[in-house]
């Protein structure tokens, strides 16, 4: 059997009385690429901070071995020097910097009191030879890709001797190609012997690299699994508790008249460069339209575009309600009964250092004011009716943004846009970055949406989303629509042909 390099016993951790683990119990072995999964706030990070000393001894009970000798971490050093290191989805980079000054960062040799930039860069170049790095050790880290970027910060790593690298949501801005680079990395650093403990959200790439899956729910452990001896269907269940039999509730819906037309719409940022070529769709009444496409095939830039957020030069007609409408501002978006959830929802979606009541209202400051002023009954009334419409978990509308969960924090952004009384909503990654349990209310919430009369624009880079969730899916390859595809004829590779551009759409 291999050898456990890592057991953590009955690990226990409160926050203000409430916990957040209760007596886990987790080991590693050796060599492989240990999973760690479970719904937001199930414990996964908590657990991990609790082993890469950002958590003190003292802090938690418990207790840590390594190698077989118990360890007790009072800092993140304490962990580096017994070999752990943990990898943040933030990269902790400096971008000015280049790739070989970043591998030893706070780390240089030194020589006579300076560094010694010929063995730093002769170290670094070593280091990226044998993990098969392809880049140049001089080039900056800003002029690297974010997968690249992920990869200098493993080296950054493994240059300080580490055996046990944790890696929380790696892939989470990745491309698709940059996503299979990154796990070939990751099987040829098992091949080496460094242990993987791998934290993120998507199951495939669970079941496509892990050997053995450990799940979280609500502070406590549910159960380790060999990969090969489980399926997707299992672990859901595992991680929320209740098995989930339809992952896409979809329900066939009459659907109504055509509310958004778009026309032969192009768009020229300010740049001149052509974003969006001669578009053409529309979308009905009670409709899920969903948007695929590769990463720079344009389906962002066409949600701003209709929702009047990019600055260029716009050509083509859009019809609302069956009326030319001329969008130029957000404001304008707004008034005309159109809504727009971004991607991004903590840059772009939400306030996260105010209240779910701010941020709920945010959108509609007008409808809550009284000669002028602020009417603050009228705003608690309206956030927590909102709030309650689409079950955001909170205990009170006063509680911060930023300490929800990502499924609750979308749903925030979500309730904010439903009080503005919008009737077509553009829902860009709806689902990005929170759990298959959130995943499945988000899902709920928009058929009951649109059952209700809503209609959606769903622009989603997950295929099976994508499929399951939509009436009709427009497919984009580089600014243009290649295809669009009733939900009978929807299929991963006729969407993958169209989306690298095997047709185009002529309709």
């Amino acid at each position: 059997m291999t050898e456990k390099i890592l057991e953590m016993q009955n690990i226990s951790k409160e926050f203000y009385g409430i916990y957040a683990l209760q007596n886990v119990s987790f080991d590693v072995k050796k060599g492989e690429i240990h999973a760690l999964i479970g719904e937001n706030g199930a414990g996964k990070s908590t657990l991990m901070k609790i082993l890469s000393g950002v958590y003190p001894y003292g802090s938690y009970t418990g207790e840590i071995a390594v190698k077989g000798e118990a360890c007790r971490f009072f800092h993140v050093r304490d962990a580096e020097k017994a070999g752990i290191s943990i990898i943040y989805q933030e990269l902790n980079l400096i971008s000015e910097m280049d790739l070989g000054e970043n591998i030893f960062l706070n780390a240089w040799p030194m020589r006579r009191g300076t560094i010694d930039y010929d063995s730093m860069y002769h170290q670094a170049e070593r280091i990226c030879r044998e993990l098969n790095i392809q880049a140049n050790v001089r080039t900056k880290v800003k002029d690297l890709g974010i997968g690249m970027q992920q990869l200098v910060e493993i080296a950054k790593a493994l240059s300080k001797k580490i055996e046990i690298l944790v890696l929380d949501e790696p892939t989470a801005s990745l491309t698709e190609s940059e996503v299979d680079v990154l796990l070939a990395f990751l099987e040829e650093l098992r091949t080496r012997g460094v242990t993987c403990i791998y934290i993120s959200h998507k199951l495939n790439e669970i079941f496509r690299i892990s050997d053995r899956i450990t799940v979280l729910r609500d502070g406590t452990a549910v159960g380790t699994y060999e990969r090969a001896a489980v399926d997707e269907t299992f672990v859901i269940k595992a991680m929320v508790g209740r098995e989930l039999k339809e992952r896409f509730p979809y329900r066939r819906r009459e659907l109504g008249e055509k509310v958004l037309e778009i026309e032969h719409l192009s768009f020229t940022d300010l740049k001149g460069k052509q974003i969006l070529k001669d578009i053409n769709l529309f979308v009905r009444k009670g409709e899920i339209l969903g948007v695929a496409g590769l990463i720079g095939a344009g389906r962002t830039e066409l949600a701003m575009t209709l929702f009047g957020a990019m600055e260029g030069k716009k050509e083509g007609e859009v019809r609302l309600f069956g009326e030319p409408v001329d969008i130029r501002t957000p404001s304008d978006a707004i008034g005309r009964k159109l809504a727009l959830l971004t991607e991004d929802r903590k840059a772009q979606g939400l306030l996260l250092e105010q209240s779910v009541s701010n941020n709920i209202v945010l959108a509609s400051l007008k409808r809550i004011q009284r000669h002028g002023v602020l009417d603050e009954n009228k705003q608690y009334l309206a956030a927590q009716k909102y709030a309650e419409d689409i079950r955001i978990k909170i205990s009170s509308v006063q509680t911060q943004a930023k300490n929800l969960s990502g499924g609750n924090q979308q749903k925030v952004v979500l309730a904010k846009w439903l009080m503005t009384e919008p009737e077509i909503l553009i829902l860009d990654e709806p689902t990005r970055g929170i759990d298959v349990g959130a995943k499945f209310e988000i899902y709920n919430l928009m058929l009951e949406l649109v059952e209700q009369g809503y209609s959606i624009v769903m622009i989603s880079s997950e295929l099976p989303e994508i499929l399951g969730m939509s009436d009709r899916i427009a497919v984009m390859h580089e600014g243009k629509v290649s295809g669009v595809l009733d939900r009978e004829e929807g299929e991963q590779e006729k969407i993958m042909r169209l989306a690298t551009g095997g047709q185009v759409y002529e309709g």
